[in-house]
């Protein structure tokens, strides 16, 4: 068994400028809600049962026809290609040699054509719906020729978060000099992650957005481009334009309340990630975890519910399926590895996540995860 998440946190801090470490790391206003997703779900309690045959366990499921090893997806995480050389790529190779799938954030360093060609496998793909429906269509045709089997709709992103640390840190303010002055100095005084990704790691861009969309200012014109294209408009009724042009699963993810449920299975959603974007948006509204039970009985089995938020061990990711979701999605906790160690770095912790869970299964008499359940569950 690797490190835990917790170390590997710590070690990204120690590796990672200020700016990047935050930005993973926060969340938005005074950061409750990204407290309460850790904090509600390690106050889960499952039940401890002894003297059981666990001598044989599987972790093995199927999601949207594909066979994973155990049930957890790389979540979407922007902006991970600078935690890492190419990160994403990293990121994916170590995914694909677990047995679990990736899902590649619009807002990455590293192309979907070349996270699928250098990884040796194709990606899921996120999209968030903006003002530029010519743009979002010209994605959705490169994702699925690179062989995106799964779209994942992002839909709580309307306007983004008030995140005080970032401001703090230097990843959108301070603007002018005051502003490059601190950007540059945390590089310099990183020498490990400047060689590594800010000397080695170029093009700094964002691969899924061509430089004519956003402006010949690569990453630094992103932040505008992306408050100018956030669109506000966007209802249900955009997942019909979707499906028009997208002929694979789409899963919407950023649903925390029973009646977003119910509207997105009228609209046709093939899954559902219950999610508040791991605090980085409403802040003081339900953990996840807390979200979860009303969601699931609104749904009634139709769809696979899927779950993100809060969530740094396999007892979590059992807690997770104790509730009554079919897979996890893990977004810190990869970014952290990633900037800890690279590829070495996720592989580490996702096979430190089996072991835990595995460890979790055998002590609560879970032998097979498809038939994890409330039954799981303390009291």
């Amino acid at each position: 068994m690797g490190r835990p998440v917790s170390d590997l946190r710590e070690a990204a801090k120690r590796r990672l400028p200020r700016l990047l470490f935050d930005y993973i790391d926060g969340g938005s206003y005074d950061e409750i809600t990204l407290r309460r997703n850790i904090d509600d779900l390690q106050a889960i309690a499952l039940r401890q049962r002894v003297m059981r045959d666990v001598s044989s366990l599987s972790t093995a499921t199927t999601l949207f026809g594909q066979s994973l090893s155990m049930p957890l997806l790389l979540g979407p995480v922007g902006f991970s290609g600078m935690y890492a050389r190419r990160g994403e790529v990293q990121a994916a190779r170590a995914a694909h040699a677990a047995g679990v799938p990736m899902c590649l954030s619009t807002l990455s360093i590293c192309g979907v054509e070349e996270v699928a060609r250098a990884s040796g496998a194709p990606v899921w793909f996120q999209l968030y719906i903006v003002r530029d429906r010519g743009f979002c269509q010209a994605l959705l045709q490169r994702a699925k020729a690179a062989g995106s089997p799964v779209l994942l709709l992002t839909v709580d992103l309307p306007v983004t978060g008030a995140r005080y640390r970032d401001l703090r840190s230097g990843m959108s303010g301070p603007a002018g000099w005051k502003g490059a002055a601190m950007r540059a100095w945390q590089g310099a005084t990183h020498p490990a992650w400047l060689w590594d990704v800010q000397l080695r790691g170029r093009p700094h861009r964002f691969g899924n957005i061509p430089p004519e969309v956003i402006g010949a200012g690569g990453v630094g014109a992103f932040s505008a481009w992306i408050k100018s294209n956030l669109d506000p408009t966007v209802t249900w009724r955009d997942v019909a334009w979707l499906r028009e042009r997208w002929d694979g699963p789409i899963v919407i993810k950023g649903l925390l309340d029973r009646e977003d449920a119910r509207l997105a299975l009228e609209a046709g959603a093939d899954g559902i990630v219950v999610s508040n974007h791991g605090g980085r948006q409403l802040d003081g509204v339900l953990s996840s975890a807390a979200a979860l039970p009303a969601i699931l009985e609104e749904v009634g089995g139709r769809v696979p519910v899927l779950v993100d938020g809060g969530i740094r061990s396999g007892l979590d990711i059992l807690r997770m399926l104790a509730l009554g979701a079919q897979a996890c999605l893990v977004g810190k906790a990869w970014a952290y590895a990633l900037g800890a160690g690279g590829q070495a770095g996720v592989a580490e912790m996702l096979a430190t996540l089996r072991a835990e869970l595995e460890a979790a299964m055998t002590l609560t008499g879970c032998t097979d995860l498809r038939e994890a359940g409330r039954h799981l569950l303390a009291g």
